[in-house]
């Protein structure tokens, strides 16, 4: 397709500054970069930063795969797709410090040939927060960013979006929202290519506009040993999601992907307690029932 080129240029483009950015926030380490081939079509570059003095564990993944049959996974419509062509970057920080939140965003593009023949494309992706200590600001800055990504392309996107990633983003079996949730879209292509693609890179562009702003706040802020047993506790219930209903995760794992380049969405360190109830009205109690309940950060915003 003659806009794959178009599209590869901006994710290695957005991956290698993103990678620039995050590195000189953490000051002591640097992305290490592992380029891999996988034996049924394409590949990718996985750029990763371990064990810094702000990222206990980031990665900046790109890949651009193909195959003769697509996964269902990779899309709500769940068709037969063949001959596929997929790229995009997958990207995913564990902070050391509690006070600084996890975040994920991940932006791609689809190619395939459906079982008549036709040929279909279409985006999808966004963004979402997973704070430990919940700072309203930080919210309201995060949604405002979702917010600003969306309104070049209707006044109802963005709370279409912010529903599905509210919905998608959620651990039935515990009924609690993995975090504050952000923006999530799929088989995107109503809007003709252009726009979709313009999408696509407001969408990442104010993903590192708005973390880089809040790591910048929190990453000074002084923690102890309670702090981080908390943060390790909570990662529980990321590690929860990824393994369990995460259709990044699947994708990757059913189209024959690189398990070390997917699975390094998962936190480095995790704890786990058996029944844990935080004391009333403590910070870790608030962030349960002030903060992860769906809201709309932004109604009393001017």
């Amino acid at each position: 397709m003659p806009f794959i080129t178009q599209i590869k240029d901006f994710l290695l483009n957005y991956q290698r500054d993103l990678c620039q950015k995050l590195s000189a926030i953490d000051g002591a380490k640097d992305f290490s970069i592992d380029t891999w081939q996988r034996s049924s079509g394409g590949g990718g570059i996985s750029c990763v930063l371990e064990n810094g003095a702000v990222f206990e564990k980031a990665g900046v993944n790109f890949s651009h795969i193909h195959g003769s049959q697509l996964p269902l996974s990779a899309s709500n419509q769940r068709q037969a797709w063949q001959n596929f062509e997929v790229l995009g970057v997958s990207i995913v920080i564990h902070p050391l410090n509690p006070y600084v939140p996890t975040s994920h965003c991940n932006v791609r593009f689809f190619s395939a040939t459906n079982a008549d023949g036709e040929h279909h494309w279409w985006f999808g992706g966004g963004f979402d927060l997973t704070p430990f200590y919940g700072f309203v600001d930080d919210c309201v800055l995060w949604h405002q960013h979702a917010k600003e990504a969306c309104v070049n392309f209707g006044s109802d996107i963005y709370p279409a979006f912010k529903k599905n990633c509210d919905d998608y983003f959620f651990l039935k079996h515990r009924q609690e929202a993995r975090g504050i949730g952000g923006i999530f879209y799929d088989d995107l292509n109503q809007w003709g290519f252009e726009a979709c693609f313009a999408f696509m890179q407001q969408v990442a562009n104010h993903f590192k506009d708005a973390y880089v702003t809040i790591v910048e706040r929190r990453k000074v802020l002084s923690y102890g040993q309670a702090e981080r047993d908390f943060q390790l506790y909570r990662r529980g219930r990321y590690t929860e999601f990824n393994l369990l209903y995460d259709r990044g995760t699947l994708f990757g794992l059913e189209s024959g992907g690189r398990t070390e380049s997917i699975l390094i969405s998962l936190p480095p360190l995790v704890s786990s307690r058996y029944d844990y109830q935080p004391p009333a009205g403590s910070a870790e109690a608030l962030l349960c029932s002030d903060f992860l309940p769906s809201k709309d950060w932004l109604l009393n915003v001017s």
